[in-house]
């Protein structure tokens, strides 16, 4: 049985206005297909008040934005970009084509073939998320994506120098300033002066998530539906309560929705780490995000034992799972709803998010219980194929198609394959 020690107070929030982001979005991308590049240049002037000559940078653009970002961060971007790289190229090398000889003379198989092309969108606003250049570019390049489109949108009138830098290094071929609901829609459908791509990946706001699930199936592929940023944490007795304040509030400073969720077997635990979360709040510079994202969505809750635990964190299938018990690998084997799993203490999801190598676009709002997150997988194709080389066993693949066809009234069917039948078997059919 389990006992909230913190309960969410999502009442607590004073009631914002109601906006139709789904009208808004349906607008913007009717707009664009509709007019194109006009359209584009209208929302981007309304939105980010930005309106360049063009929103593609040059290389001449892009090595002059490059030459004003500090060393360090240059630096600290390539190293992040091996630990991503590395981890990317490993799971490549695990996914295999094959071919199989199943009867004698027929020959199937199947070829993992990297999409043509595909745009990444890399988020601004409140934060210039660039670890997400790493993720979405690079992890893409490492699939063997041919061609790379990628937009991230000005920062108040600015071009965000240090995202462009990543996006140049991740080996984006083409670089836009441009944000919102037009970025996305101008990579799905295609403009004057921006060629459509296939599939679209990376996290944004609640508009940019909404253009993605309007355009996807008919105009492009997505990596994932996005949702708000989500923690939740498995502790034991002999957790620290300061590192689980100290991580919660990591992930709830990305927006006041944010849920974090502490689930132990330990009262103390469990009430110390809320004292922990009071007091760091005092000191922390983004509380009044943070704050908000706790007082409306952080939960605490006593449980049993962890096995409880761990079942408990199956239900809530969230996309960041943290284990800081004693023996954190158990997690591996008791667990399977999550988008990633981080184990133990000198471990955390912030490494996850910005530096350790693997991939910080993850399964939220239960969709951890059916996918995963974002890797070099989502950028292939698994496509088959089939060739039959001898003539006994084409016949009697008719003969077999011929039955099962009619068994659904697909006569068409059928009669492809009696054609075989008769051709190499000699069988005889009234229609021939």
């Amino acid at each position: 049985m389990a006992l909230k020690l913190k309960q969410r107070n999502v009442s607590s929030s004073a009631s914002a206005p109601t906006v139709d982001t789904t009208a808004i979005v349906r607008g913007v991308i009717d707009d664009i297909r509709a007019t194109g590049d006009k359209a584009v240049r209208s929302y981007s002037e309304k939105f980010d008040k930005w309106s360049p000559a063009s929103f593609k940078l040059s290389q001449e653009d892009i090595q002059s934005i490059i030459s004003t970002v500090p060393q360090q961060i240059i630096d600290d971007i390539k190293q992040v970009q091996e630990n991503v790289r590395t981890f990317a190229l490993a799971q490549r090398a695990c996914i295999k084509d094959f071919e199989m000889e199943i009867r004698p003379g027929v020959h199937l198989g199947h070829k993992n073939v990297p999409i043509n092309s595909i745009g990444a969108y890399i988020p601004g606003g409140r934060y210039p998320l660039l670890a997400s250049a790493h993720m979405t570019i690079l992890t893409a390049k490492c699939a063997g994506v041919p061609h790379v489109t990628a937009c991230t949108p000005p920062i108040a009138g600015k071009i965000p120098a240090n995202t462009i830098a990543a996006m140049y290094f991740a080996g984006a071929d083409d670089i836009y300033v441009l944000g919102g609901v037009q970025a996305v829609a101008s990579m799905a459908i295609g403009t004057e002066t921006m060629k459509k791509v296939d599939f679209i990946a990376g996290p944004g706001n609640a508009f940019v998530a909404e253009a993605k699930r309007q355009l996807f199936g008919e105009e492009i592929g997505i990596d994932l539906p996005a949702g708000p940023t989500e923690i939740l944490i498995v502790a034991d007795e002999h957790a620290d309560p300061f590192i689980l304040a100290t991580d919660l509030l990591s992930q709830a400073e990305h927006g006041p929705d944010s849920p974090a969720v502490l689930i132990t077997n330990s009262k103390t635990v469990g009430e110390k780490t809320i004292s922990e979360v009071d007091r760091l709040l005092k000191v922390l510079p983004t509380a009044d995000i943070a704050g908000v994202s706790w007082d409306r969505l952080g939960e605490v809750i006593l449980v049993e034992d962890l096995d409880a635990a761990y079942k408990l964190a199956d239900e809530y299938a969230y996309e960041h799972v943290q284990i800081l018990t004693q023996n954190p690998r158990e997690a591996l084997t008791k667990m399977s709803n999550y988008g990633a799993l981080f184990l133990g203490e000198k471990t955390c999801v912030s490494y996850g998010d910005k530096c350790i190598g693997t991939n910080h676009v993850l399964p939220t709002r239960g969709a951890a219980r059916y996918t995963g997150g974002l890797w070099v997988g989502k950028y292939l194709k698994t496509v088959t194929y089939q060739e039959v080389t001898s003539e006994q066993e084409s016949g009697e693949l008719g003969r077999l198609c011929g039955r099962s066809a009619r068994a659904e009234n697909f006569e068409g069917h059928a009669r492809s394959g009696d054609a075989r039948a008769h051709q190499y078997l000699g069988d005889k059919f009234d229609w021939i």
